[in-house]
Formats: structure tokens, C-alpha cells, sequence
């Protein structure tokens, strides 16, 4: 008896060491599904930040049909090339093009697909450059697979029965297809402007290999015979599934319930999403200046800085830095090629999405923690974009006369209510000046240039972006306590509501968000608002004072604002640091109640888990650091101010071979506040610790309990000054 009972302990010892260690299992990409307001997360299949993105083209996870299965996404959400569909004879009426596919035992992991269509089962995994199709037909000689355009037209060339060659124009570049099936296939049907493809195979079972080129459908070919070269399903697969156990392996969790950790780990699976290295062995397409490069170095594109510089970029600083450097040195490279620093680097180009010179942020942050790459070069587009481009939201080109009184005056010039646009560079009717957010934005942004002028001796540059870092003093009003809209003659606009001013004065948040995006300075944001205490009692304000209307009022003005807690939007980007303010108020045990109270109730592992746009690690990556237990406040300043754990014990490995521990000792749903804190043996009295204490490895012992310490890091505080 005794010997198995002690066999019976040793076997589930094992099963859950087992469990423990397969991360996969705790990845569900289904998670945020079904969008709160905006958009859904879709559940990607892909190896780690490669080109090949699959995931299926519905509105939601709530659609019963799938309209297509795009071969790959080109851009996060916005775009994708070469839509396919497996069809059967009989399942379904109208025209072949406009068909969709009702689906049911849909399976999605990072690294394969498996769903049920009308009349077939369809499984697909994919590699770098390339994917994997395994179809079964209910009945031989039913089965059909459309293919056609999803940006205007293509054209398909079939090539014997057993190939198919492909090209898509988009957005002024070209897709190139190389798609091989193991049956032959035959030409069913074309539609009257050639654009649209039905193949007929008489096989039951059949498999197709595919791989994608920006350069050529030669070099497609080239791309499919290096990574499938054959029909081993299995082994593309294993080889996906090996690379995303490696890529989840480097964060390793202990303790936590089943919904935290498929919550932790399904962000942690989203920060591998983009951006994409569309290298091709040797080669890559640039759009930046529609030329074909020869490089044996990564090319990377699809990067969102407004959204990714706040929390993802510095997430792979830590946990990737060799893939920091060659993003980075793309970066440069597109800088080489089109002459500016990109906002939004697409794979067609430079998008202008958004405000800010964020680029300098992320090299700024980059230097400042040690990583290497063409600095000189690197300076020269930051400053060309912050003194030479135009800062007009969604706009590329030179200065326009609103930019020059910026530069000038200190503050963008804001329009009275109901006063009509004079710049014709504005975008309008949605966007519009978006004044005030801009005049704290390129401040923050412009520090980030003085960072990096500094590092190269340029003190002239220096000393003007130091300057140009405190233009946000100029839009704070202290009657309000908030930074406010002026017009031309420096007047402040009256009549507006600061819980509700629209893209007018903001970016896709109120006044109440922007009183704290002042990052880079934040002791002198204290200093406006009467010091410390004057500034801790509007933070607790920020998250205490309602809305001034009916939520679907509200969010006819601000979308894009979810994730409502008071004035405090969870689900945007501008507003994730602002929880971990209260460290720099020496009240960090605030920190802890509010990181918990959010992450508990507006984040969840079910279809609408997320409270805003995921925006492809941008909002993942807030998760992981927070369930860690710290979060980047100031990207550029490298140190990260200590939040409150959701696991027991957390291990970060480190490229060095090094481990950095987080162990919250007493740790339970209750027990969230810190009441002490050492690390590496020694006693810990500050609420933050720097990149080079993390990156040199050791412990972060935190000793947890039901009520706050108001003690522990109220003196001895983290700093923000541009003195820095």
C-alpha cells in the first residue's frame, strides 16, 4: 500500500511538473475575442515575429462564418493578401466568390489551427516564411479551394496540376505567392475579370505548401524549399511549436490561479505578434524606398511606437535584447532609405498614424539600458523629425504654420468651439489638432532627443531640446489643475468640459488621462500641482470622479477611452503608467490596491477580457509586467517601479544565463500589500529598482500581507527630472 501511495505522489509530482513546464497549455488566443467596444484580439498562428501571420477573416469570434483564410496578415489588423477557402460540393448556395464557410471545433494555438468546415476539417501550422494546409474531404472529389484578391485584383497562374503561382499589388508593393499541392488540381472556374480562382482536386485527403515573398515569386519558391521542403506536417508543427516553448519559456511562473496564468501567458504569447522580420534568406523588399536590399541581417516592419514604445519594446528589452538591436538598426536603415524615422513602420511604408516622435523615446530608453546600434544616424532622423517634420497627427511633410508658433510660442494653438479650421494639413473631420496632447507629447518626446544628443556631445541640441522639454508647462492651467487648451493670443479656451474634450484638444483620451503624461518630469508635474500631497489627492481623484453623461454618450466622443475606472482609462496606452505614479508620491501601497483592482476586474481569460484595443502587445505587455509585479514608468530613465505580484515566485531568464527571481513571500488574492522587501539578501526601502540590477540577475524577496505597510517606500523615492 505504502508503495503506491508513494508511487501515486511520484506520478502526480510528475504530471504537474509536466504541466507546469508546457506553457503552451496555459495559452488560450481566444482570450479578448469579442471586443468591448473596439476592436477584438485575433487569434494568430505564427512562429515569433515572422512574416507568416495566419488567422482566420470574420468580424469577431461571435461570427459563424469565416469569410476567408488570408495567407498571411501583412499589417496588425489592418491588412492581409491572398484569401483562401476551402469549399465541398453541395454544402452551400450562391456564388463561388461570395461564399463564406460556417465552422465549428475551431482549435487555435500559437504555433497550429485545426477547425471544422461544411463538407471538410482543415489544420495549418506555420514557419518563418511559409505555411502548412492539411485538408480532409468528406467525400472524394467534392473538395474546391478558392483563391482570390483581398486588396482589388491578382492574378494565378497554375503550373502543371500540382502548382500554383500568385501575385497581389497593395498598397503600391507587391505579394508573391508560391503554393504546391500534393494531388493534382484543376481549374474549375475563373470569374469574368480574372481576379478570382476555383481549383477542383479529386483527392479526399490533400496537403498544400506554401510560402510568401515581397521580392518575387522566385524567391517565394526559394523561400518554400528551405523551410518545407516536404510533406511532413508534423515536423512544421513540432519545429513551431519548439520555437514559441522557447519564446514562453523565459518567463516562468509559480502559483497564481488557472485564469492568471492563461491570462499572463496569452499576453506574454501576444508580444511575439509584430513586429516582423520580412527578411528572405539573404534579401528583403523595402517600401521605405521600393527597393530590394541584400542584408544578413533581420529587417523588421510592422510596429506601432505610439502604442508599443510604452511597455513591449522595453519588455524585449529585457527579454531579448539581440532582436532589440536588429529592430533598432532597422529603424536606421528605413531612415537611410526615405529620409525620416517612421511613426508607424508598416510593411508598405511610413503610416503616420497617431502623435509623437516616440522612435526617440525607444532609442532613448535603448541607450540608456546598454543596447547598441547606429547612434549618429539614429540621432539624425529623431531630430529631423522633431524639428523639421510637421507634429500634425496622421500627417508626413515639412513644417506647416502650426508647428512654427509651436516652435516658437511653446504651446500648439487650439480653435474655440465652433471656430473653423485654417490649416489645410490638418486631418479632418475626426482627428483635428489634438492641441494639447501634442504640446505634452513631443515635450516628452523632445527629452528623449536631449538623452540621446547628450550621449554624442551635441550640447547646442542639447540645451534646445532640454528647452523644448518644458513646453508642457506653457498648457497647464492652475486654475483647473490640468493641462488645457490656448489659442493663438495664449487665451485659455472656455466653455469646454475637461471629462469630455474631444481630438480637438486630445489624443483619443480626456484632460483628466494627459494631466500625467508628462513622464520625463515628473517632479516638475508635482511642482505645478502644489507638490507631493497636492499631487497625490488629484490622483486619487482621477480614478474617483464619474462620468459627466451616459456611457454611450461618452463614448460617441471618446471610442477609444474604455476601460472606464472614473477618469481613468484602462484601455489605452496613455494611461498605463499612471497607477505606478503613487511611487513617486511615496505612497506605493496605493499602487498595489489599484494594479490589483484593475487587473482583477477589467482583465479576465475569457472572450472579452480586454477593456480596450490589444493593439498587438501594446496592452499585453501592460499584463505581464503588471502580474510580474513592476512596469517602465519612464521609458528613457532605466528603472522600473515595483507594483504588486500576482504569483508566487516569478523567473525571467536572461540572455546572459542569468535569472532574475521576483518571490512574493505570503502571497494570496488577499495578501497583495508589501510590507517589506529585500533583494539579494539585503533590505529593500525604495519602491523601484534599475534595468542593470535586473539584468545582473539575483532575488526580489517581497514579504506580502492583507494590509498596507505605509511605510515601506514612502521615503528614498523614484525620480523623474530632466536633470537626469
Amino acid at each position: 500500500m505504502r508503495k503506491f501511495v508513494f508511487g501515486a505522489l511520484a506520478l502526480l509530482t510528475l504530471l504537474s511538473a509536466c504541466q507546469s513546464t508546457d506553457l503552451l497549455n496555459e495559452v488560450d488566443p481566444t482570450i479578448g475575442g469579442v471586443g468591448v467596444l473596439l476592436q477584438p484580439t485575433r487569434p494568430t498562428v505564427q512562429v515569433p515575429n515572422q512574416l507568416i501571420r495566419w488567422s482566420p477573416s470574420r468580424a469577431d469570434l461571435l461570427d459563424d462564418r469565416i469569410a476567408d483564410f488570408p495567407l498571411t496578415l501583412t499589417t496588425h489588423r489592418l491588412e492581409s493578401v491572398f484569401g483562401f477557402l476551402p469549399l465541398a460540393e453541395g454544402t452551400f448556395e450562391g456564388p463561388w466568390w461570395s461564399a463564406r464557410q460556417v465552422y465549428d471545433h475551431e482549435k487555435t494555438t500559437p504555433y497550429g489551427y485545426d477547425v471544422e468546415l461544411e463538407g471538410c476539417t482543415l489544420a495549418f501550422s506555420a514557419a518563418s516564411r511559409s505555411g502548412i494546409i492539411r485538408l480532409s474531404f468528406d467525400e472524394a472529389g467534392s473538395g474546391l479551394l478558392r483563391f482570390h484578391p483581398l486588396n482589388g485584383r491578382a492574378s494565378f497562374e497554375l503550373e502543371g496540376d500540382r502548382v500554383l503561382k500568385a501575385t497581389e499589388p497593395f498598397h503600391g508593393m507587391t505579394a508573391y505567392a508560391y503554393i504546391a499541392f500534393d494531388s493534382p488540381v484543376s481549374v474549375r472556374e475563373r470569374s469574368a475579370d480574372g481576379n478570382n480562382l476555383l481549383l477542383s482536386t479529386g483527392a479526399r485527403d490533400l496537403q498544400i505548401r506554401y510560402a510568401l515573398s515581397y521580392i518575387s515569386t522566385d524567391q517565394a519558391r526559394t523561400n518554400l524549399e528551405k523551410e518545407i521542403p516536404g510533406w511532413d506536417f508534423g515536423r512544421v508543427r513540432k519545429d513551431a511549436e519548439s520555437a514559441w516553448r522557447e519564446a514562453l519559456g523565459k518567463i516562468v511562473v509559480k502559483g497564481g490561479t488557472p485564469a492568471q496564468r492563461r491570462l499572463f501567458y496569452t499576453s506574454l504569447y501576444r508580444c511575439w505578434e509584430r513586429p516582423v522580420d520580412i527578411s528572405e534568406y539573404g534579401r528583403y523588399y523595402s517600401a521605405f524606398d521600393h527597393q530590394v536590399h541584400e542584408s544578413d541581417r533581420p529587417f523588421y516592419t510592422d510596429n506601432w511606437m505610439w502604442d508599443t514604445h510604452v511597455s513591449l519594446e522595453p519588455l524585449h528589452t529585457i527579454l531579448d535584447p539581440d532582436r532589440e538591436e536588429d529592430k533598432l538598426a532597422s529603424y536606421v536603415e528605413m531612415y537611410r532609405q526615405c529620409g525620416d524615422i517612421p511613426s508607424f513602420a508598416v510593411i508598405w511604408g511610413d503610416w503616420p498614424a497617431m502623435t509623437g516622435n516616440y522612435a526617440a523615446v525607444w532609442m532613448a530608453d535603448s541607450r540608456a539600458k546598454g543596447l547598441r546600434f547606429d547612434l549618429e544616424k539614429a540621432y539624425e532622423g529623431v531630430r529631423h523629425n522633431a524639428l523639421e517634420e510637421t507634429l500634425l497627427p496622421w500627417r508626413n511633410g515639412a513644417r506647416c504654420p502650426l508647428d512654427r508658433f509651436y516652435d516658437e510660442n511653446g504651446w500648439y494653438p487650439a480653435l474655440h468651439p465652433g471656430e473653423a479650421e485654417t490649416e489645410p494639413m490638418v486631418s479632418l473631420p475626426w482627428e483635428r489638432r489634438q492641441a494639447v496632447s501634442l504640446s505634452t507629447t513631443f515635450s516628452y518626446c523632445d527629452w528623449a532627443c536631449a538623452q540621446l544628443a547628450h550621449e554624442l556631445g551635441k550640447s547646442e541640441d542639447e540645451a534646445l531640446f532640454r528647452e523644448r522639454a518644458v513646453f508642457y508647462r506653457r498648457v497647464y492651467r492652475p486654475d483647473r489643475g490640468l493641462f488645457w487648451p490656448r489659442d493663438v493670443e495664449g487665451n485659455w479656451i472656455e466653455g469646454v468640459d475637461p471629462r469630455v474634450m474631444d481630438r480637438a484638444y486630445y489624443t483619443e483620451n480626456n484632460a483628466y488621462t494627459f494631466q500625467w503624461d508628462v513622464k520625463h518630469d515628473l517632479e516638475g508635474l508635482f511642482e505645478l500641482m502644489g507638490g507631493r500631497d497636492g499631487a497625490e489627492k488629484k490622483l486619487d481623484e482621477l480614478f474617483r470622479i464619474p462620468l459627466p453623461m451616459a456611457k454611450f454618450q461618452f463614448f460617441s466622443i471618446l471610442p477609444d477611452a474604455t476601460g472606464m475606472v472614473g477618469q481613468f482609462a484602462m484601455g489605452n496606452e496613455p494611461s498605463f503608467h499612471i497607477p505606478y505614479i503613487y511611487n513617486y508620491l511615496g505612497s506605493p501601497w496605493k499602487t498595489q490596491k489599484r494594479i490589483h483592482q484593475l487587473i482583477d476586474h477589467l482583465f479576465s481569460d475569457t472572450v472579452s477580457g480586454i477593456p480596450g484595443d490589444e493593439d498587438g502587445g501594446g496592452m499585453s505587455s501592460f499584463v505581464v509586467f503588471s502580474m510580474l509585479g513592476f512596469f517602465p514608468v519612464t521609458p528613457g530613465i532605466p528603472i522600473y517601479a515595483i507594483g504588486s505580484p500576482f504569483f508566487e515566485e516569478s523567473t525571467i531568464s536572461l540572455p546572459s544565463g542569468k535569472t532574475f527571481t521576483i518571490k512574493a513571500k505570503g502571497y494570496t488574492p488577499d495578501n497583495k500589500y508589501i510590507q517589506s522587501a529585500r533583494l539579494n539578501g539585503r533590505p529593500l526601502d525604495r519602491s523601484c529598482f534599475t534595468h542593470e540590477e535586473l539584468t545582473s540577475g539575483g532575488v526580489l524577496e517581497l514579504r506580502m500581507g492583507p494590509q498596507p505597510n505605509k511605510n515601506w517606500g514612502k521615503e528614498n523615492l523614484p525620480q523623474s527630472r530632466l536633470s537626469e
